[in-house]
């Protein structure tokens, strides 16, 4: 209740002060919960809010992706810049609401709510007509999975009087319920076959609506299942094979669907839902280790692909076009920002020291332990994955700038921006007693 009564006051600030004023006000919320941190169960409670393990860093990892995006929004988005941070504080309390509630039926409602201000950004500052097309994908995906899960959850309110997470519920084991149960979050994650609308999502919002979308709202189906895993486990222990089976080789497909793009924000889109795939492998596995990587990979796969889609937007500034066929040779200009595509590639297929080497390890042990067999797919992922993030950063980087259009050398702004998405992703490594 003090954070949400701290963003709606922060509001007037918008209108009537800087506007970094208010990234600082977001940077002082976060100094203040992270020094309010405690790890137990349901801790902090008031009135239906409380958070525990996981509630903590995902509500951690929104603020300081929204401290990012308010940086990002003041450089990319001049036009109605006060209405755009209004709607990127709106969608904050939102989720807010959606990683802090401890009632299932106020989560869902949120957890809708929060599409409202999402497609605000992709409609208001989106760059193409076809943007509306994919704001359409996004909600028609979205509430057609998510009525299920509205119709179970007022079920289980009928049947024990009690929407609460902690409460002690029994189930039939029925696939159909199972299905109703966790499908709304399979397409926010999202898996493979229900992913269709992740790709014009991203390709069609602006720099920031990218951001959240890699971010954190990605996150929040990881965090559903992960909700409902512990409340129903005997589903996800005689069901999740079926999951299990779809990502990989969905996870194996859409790496092969990488190389056939000619736009780097779509090869970028496709990347997150390849990684997405093994996190949701590293769930369905029920183990600690799968739990511990997946929540890794979520948090470390959030600040490599923000940071990916901000680096293809530096480069659309000066080129005009994020086709592959217009990006060449461009560390001939930018070499700085070369360097940067280098690190993030690196990350991005999972290299050491950083933190999604670390999440991926922990998922490859868990699907070994959940079915042997799973090396031959891992190998494979593992080696188009590497593929597609060196054809990435070398069609990008290298060949012959044609010289069509102006440019500049990156600016300091964007240096930090992209320090910032980097420094966590090394420096969390050593921090890794936080999450085991």
């Amino acid at each position: 209740m003090m954070i949400l009564l701290y963003i709606i006051f922060l509001v007037p600030i918008i209108f009537y002060f800087n506007l970094y004023l208010s990234q600082f006000s977001f940077v002082l919320l976060m100094i203040f919960y992270i020094f309010n941190y405690s790890f137990d169960f349901f801790c902090n409670l008031s009135y239906l809010f409380g958070y525990d393990y996981f509630s903590f860093w995902f509500v951690f990892l929104t603020m300081f992706f929204f401290c990012l995006i308010i940086i990002s929004g003041n450089y990319f988005t001049p036009l109605y810049i006060r209405l755009f941070i209004l709607t990127c504080y709106i969608l904050f309390i939102f989720l807010f609401f959606v990683f802090s509630v401890m009632s299932m039926f106020f989560m869902y409602l949120f957890f809708e709510f929060s599409l409202i201000p999402l497609l605000m950004l992709i409609f208001g500052w989106g760059y193409q007509p076809e943007r509306f097309i994919a704001g359409f994908y996004l909600l028609l995906y979205t509430l057609f999975a998510s009525l299920p899960l509205l119709l179970v959850i007022l079920y289980m309110y009928n049947l024990y009087g009690s929407f609460f997470y902690d409460f002690n519920y029994g189930f039939s084991l029925s696939f159909f319920f199972h299905y109703c149960l966790v499908f709304a979050f399979l397409v926010k994650f999202p898996m493979f076959m229900v992913h269709f609308w992740l790709p014009k999502a991203h390709v069609q919002a602006s720099l920031p609506g990218s951001m959240i979308l890699a971010g954190v709202l990605l996150s929040v189906g990881g965090y559903g299942i992960i909700r409902f895993m512990f409340l129903v486990d005997g589903h996800f222990y005689f069901y999740s094979y079926i999951w299990y089976s779809l990502c990989l080789w969905g996870s194996i497909l859409i790496s092969m669907i990488c190389f056939c793009q000619s736009d780097i924000k779509c090869l970028i889109a496709y990347s997150s839902v390849s990684h997405m795939g093994m996190c949701l492998m590293g769930l369905l596995s029920m183990t600690f280790v799968g739990l511990t990587g997946s929540f890794i990979l979520m948090i470390g796969h959030g600040l490599c692909s923000s940071g990916l889609f901000y680096l293809a937007n530096v480069c659309y500034c000066r080129l005009g076009s994020r086709s592959f066929y217009v990006s060449k040779g461009m560390i001939n200009i930018m070499p700085g920002m070369s360097f940067m595509w280098f690190i993030f590639s690196c990350v991005n297929m999972g290299c050491p020291p950083s933190l999604n080497f670390i999440g991926e390890v922990f998922i490859m042990i868990s699907m070994l332990s959940y079915w042997s067999l799973s090396i031959i797919f891992l190998v494979l992922i593992s080696f188009l994955v590497a593929c597609f993030s060196y054809y990435l950063f070398g069609y990008i980087q290298h060949g012959l700038f044609h010289g069509c259009y102006s440019y500049m050398l990156g600016s300091v702004i964007e240096y930090l921006v992209l320090f910032i998405h980097m420094f966590p992703l090394f420096f969390l490594v050593l921090l890794l007693d936080l999450f085991i």
